[in-house]
């Protein structure tokens, strides 16, 4: 779930690139990098961790450019901890090509074979940005040389989807020729871009995961990019757009239960909106499933579950009260690699208000319960707080799958609810009351507005349907093999 933007502009963008990638940290923490554009030359500055300690004015003035390109890393392949594995990622030929992605390809390690035996490319990291630049740049470079630079865009794009399974969003600059971005055939992972208009009458242009970063940088949203189509700006600034292949239309329902901002917009939905909706269909499915018992406050588990859980204290008519505290410098435990660093991490991040929790009934709501380590924990913060009893709401359904799609879940034996019912988890976690979201009811609550486009929304995680086609059983063992490698090895 990385984070990912692209700006052109009439000035240097190297501080607004560190701007919108402070906006996406909640996106990856694992690594960053910015690569900015000056006279066809690259310049390049990567470290492991978050942006504002990798980035300082010493190394900061040396990214010299009107182009620029900035990652957040989540890993999904890859060592965690190998700079090698950061983006963005360059090929010097042809021309010079530098990109930046946000998912993750199921058929990575085939391709990798099949790069270096086909194409002779050889890797010299584990993760699949270079898998992608090497795909393209191979393509661009088997092109006549007269060949016009969006037509020669489009038919490597081609190649990309000919070749490359999964779930991507790319934003790439092309040394002379201007700044790319596509996104896989089935729209599996955002991408938008936005304009702002100067003074003098020309625009500049941003490409990102999130629209998060464009007020604040003087930006206004136009559009999504779609699933299937590629848009390039060139170096006057003239736009370019194209659908290449549009196949079921599929974004990743967990934008919406966890990984965006809630100020973003993702496929014409704004994500505080459905987060509202989420809350409220809750609130009726409780409703008839308890409807006479009646919690006194609802508390969230901050942050990305605040908005539900406000939405269905006001339909239940119950008081909401932030009763835990969120250390905001302690990292998403759902992102967090191991479980030992995520269970301690709960401890470090969340601190319980005791004047809102002693002597009352708790109603926690999270956005969800994936390995069930962080629900409880909490449910016992809370009945250490003195709460009279703990009910526990999960904004999301069950997660019973991997996904490998760009979330880092790529082993079923790490799903609790992989493995026990709904009474069992919640014997687990030791709340009084377990409940779940239905698929249904998180489905209608992000699609309730009917101008998206969607023909369906990617949820392999809870009904095991991998739109690509590609996972088996088989598949889906071939790659928990190599990820438990990969993570041993970190």
């Amino acid at each position: 779930m990385c984070g990912i933007i692209g700006i052109y502009s009439h000035k240097p963008v190297a501080t607004e690139i560190y701007d919108g990638m402070i906006h996406l940290q909640h996106r990856g923490t694992d690594a960053a990098g910015i690569l900015t554009c000056e006279n066809g030359r690259f310049h390049v500055k990567k470290g492991s961790g978050l942006v504002r300690d990798i980035f300082h004015p010493g190394n900061m003035t040396r990214l010299q450019g009107n182009w620029g390109l900035g990652h957040n890393r989540y890993s999904t392949t890859g060592d965690s901890s190998d700079i090698e594995n950061a983006q963005p990622r360059y090929a010097n030929s042809p021309y010079g090509i530098a990109m930046v992605h946000n998912g993750n390809l199921t058929n990575y390690y085939d391709l990798k074979k099949e790069l270096a035996e086909v194409d002779r490319y050889n890797s010299n990291t584990d993760s699949d940005i270079e898998t992608l630049v090497s795909i393209f740049a191979s393509r661009l470079n088997s092109l006549p040389r007269h060949t016009p630079i969006f037509e020669a865009i489009c038919a490597a794009v081609e190649s990309v989807f000919d070749r490359a399974k999964g779930g991507y969003s790319v934003i790439g600059i092309i040394a002379g020729q201007g700044m790319f971005a596509f996104r896989d055939p089935h729209g599996i992972r955002p991408l938008v871009y936005g304009a702002r208009h100067n003074e003098d009458g020309t625009h500049d242009y941003i490409f990102s995961s999130e629209n998060t970063m464009y007020y604040p940088l003087g930006f206004r949203l136009r559009d999504d990019i779609g699933p299937g189509e590629v848009m390039l700006i060139d170096t006057q600034g003239n736009r370019f757009r194209r659908t290449l292949r549009r196949d079921t239309f599929t974004p990743c329902i967990f934008e919406y239960v966890y990984l965006a901002r809630p100020d973003a917009v993702m496929n014409n939905i704004s994500v505080y909106r459905a987060r509202l909706r989420m809350g409220q269909n809750l609130a009726r499915k409780w409703k008839r499933e308890h409807p006479d018992i009646l919690p006194d406050v609802v508390v969230p588990v901050p942050f990305s579950s605040n908005t539900a859980a406000l939405s269905m204290a006001h339909e239940l008519g119950v008081r909401y009260t932030e009763g835990l505290y969120k250390n905001a410098y302690v990292g998403r435990t759902f992102i967090m690699p191991g479980q030992e660093k995520r269970r301690k991490s709960v401890l470090q991040k969340l601190s319980p208000q005791e004047t809102e929790l002693r002597g009352k009934v708790v109603m926690l709501l999270d956005d969800s319960i994936v390995r069930g380590t962080t629900s409880k924990e909490v449910v016992r913060l809370v009945r250490d707080a003195g709460a009279e009893k703990v009910y526990f709401v999960s904004a999301c359904p069950e997660v019973k799958y991997p996904d490998f799609y760009g979330i880092d879940i790529p082993t079923q034996s790490e799903l609790i609810a992989s493995k026990l019912s709904v009474e069992e988890i919640e014997k687990f976690i030791e709340a009084d009351i377990l409940m779940y979201q239905d698929i249904d009811d998180l489905v209608e609550a992000i699609l309730r507005r009917r101008d998206h486009g969607i023909d369906r929304l990617s949820m392999p995680c809870l009904d095991g349907w991998y739109v690509t086609g590609d996972i088996d059983v088989e598949k889906m063992e071939e790659i928990e093999r190599q990820r438990t490698v990969e993570r041993a090895s970190a």
